[in-house]
């Protein structure tokens, strides 16, 4: 797993580059944001591959504790991938709530990551 931190306009982003699951927990969520901010970005970009599949599952809790920590942490983060495929009404509302409010982001592409993460807020 590699944290890589960028600039993009007056922001500076992190970025999870990994081709595995990497966020399991809120712990696991804790770490991540520990280490971007301790590089000096509070703005996160994260594949929807690295997150546990419950995470897509409203049902155990995961996606809320974990985006509880973003808000707790004042952190803002996208999450890129493909949401098409979840058939989950509570899950598209939970998606497009969360797109509404702007701290937390479920996006198609890295471009809209970026442009989500660097909105003024």
């Amino acid at each position: 797993m590699e944290i890589r931190i960028f600039n993009s306009g007056e922001f500076s982003l992190a970025e999870l580059i990994s081709e595995q699951i990497e966020i399991n927990d809120q712990q696991d969520a804790l770490d991540m944001m520990a280490d971007a901010s301790y590089q000096g970005a509070n703005r996160l970009i994260v594949s929807e591959k690295n997150l546990h599949p419950d995470f897509f599952d409203l049902k155990t809790r995961l996606a809320g504790e974990i985006l509880q920590k973003f808000s707790t942490y004042q952190a803002y983060l996208a999450i890129v991938g493909d949401f098409s495929k979840y058939t989950s009404k509570s899950l598209r509302d939970f998606i497009y709530e969360s797109n509404k409010v702007g701290r937390i982001n479920f996006v198609a592409t890295k471009e809209e990551a970026l442009k989500a993460l660097t909105k003024r807020k």
